[in-house]
């Protein structure tokens, strides 16, 4: 009896300590948090933020609980955005420009995920066909603008040629400089016919894009994101900031200027790069009303096959 008890000593310590470290948890919002439904209308709350970084230095990271609650805000505006973009026959073109694993991609998955695919395309295209490479070198991206009614958001864009085509020596310079020459007139005629353009370059240090390489190959599901062009390219940081330099010189026009998006912690670019999107587009609500359903008809005259006739997916989970 002496042996038992002592032996149930340490096991009720140990429940009591992780029933108490759950509280503390729990009081400090260090706990995992489930997505909640966010009630809150109006103006954008300043946001609670932790001191973390992988290099130790101070960093401005949103807590997760915080995060989903305005990016669920932030996407319901974006619903409310589209239903006014396809009212009003409106066509939007948003570009998403930056360096290798800056965050594009997750930041157009964030703005797409709540909205109709039927009005809300992407456009990420690769390297030009030998047919292609023959066309005026807008071409092919022209035929990807919307229609009235639509957002069409380009993950890269016409600026590979200012980019990745110039510093790795896939253009001649007289591209080039035709290029910087023809692409504020092509986005001023773009404007002039009523196109909405707006241009988001993500700013990524080079520590931040390292960590990331690094994290894309150590996970198999993350392994195609990174090619032999990024690894080319992480050896060419300083070029690749020269071009981003002319390229703003040439191309921040006042019709189409450059937004800059910090995107070391992804979760404030996300936040950050919809809600200015938001104050780019004036909209107004007219969500419509929730419906009513009817009551289901009864199925009098149907009889449903045999469940023996029919090939259904094994219940694996």
């Amino acid at each position: 009896m002496e042996t038992d008890q002592k032996n149930d000593l340490p096991l009720v310590d140990s429940l009591t300590e992780k029933k108490n470290k759950k509280k503390t948890e729990k009081l400090n919002g260090d706990a995992p948090h489930k997505a909640t439904k966010d009630k809150t209308k109006g103006a954008t709350k300043k946001l609670k933020v932790k001191a973390i970084a992988p290099d130790g230095r101070k960093a401005d990271s949103v807590k997760r609980k915080v995060y989903q609650k305005e990016l669920a805000r932030l996407q319901v505006e974006l619903v409310k955005l589209q239903y006014w973009v396809k009212h009003q026959g409106l066509r939007v073109v948003i570009i998403f420009e930056g360096r290798d694993a800056a965050g594009k991609g997750g930041m157009i998955k964030r703005i797409s995920a709540p909205l109709n695919p039927r009005g809300c395309r992407i456009v990420a295209l690769g390297k030009p066909s030998d047919h292609e490479k023959t066309q005026w070198y807008f071409q092919r991206y022209v035929e990807h603008l919307p229609a009235a009614g639509e957002i069409v958001l380009f993950d890269r864009s016409w600026y590979n040629r200012a980019g990745v085509e110039y510093v790795m020596g896939f253009c001649t310079d007289e591209q080039y400089h035709e290029f910087m020459q023809s692409c504020p007139e092509f986005e001023r005629m773009l404007v002039r016919s009523g196109i909405i353009l707006l241009k988001y370059w993500f700013s990524v240090s080079d520590e931040e894009q390292e960590r990331r390489f690094q994290e894309r190959i150590l996970d198999p599901a993350k392994r195609w994101k990174i090619s032999p062009m990024d690894l080319e390219s992480r050896d060419r940081w300083v070029e690749y900031s020269k071009a981003k330099d002319t390229m703003f010189a040439h191309t921040n026009i006042p019709e189409a200027p450059w937004f800059t998006i910090e995107s070391d912690n992804k979760r404030r670019a996300h936040l950050n790069c919809i809600h200015h999107i938001l104050s780019k587009i004036p909209y107004e609500d007219i969500t419509p009303d929730p419906i009513e359903l009817p009551a289901r008809k009864p199925a009098t005259d149907y009889v449903r096959p045999p469940k023996n006739e029919q090939f259904f997916v094994p219940q694996v989970y």
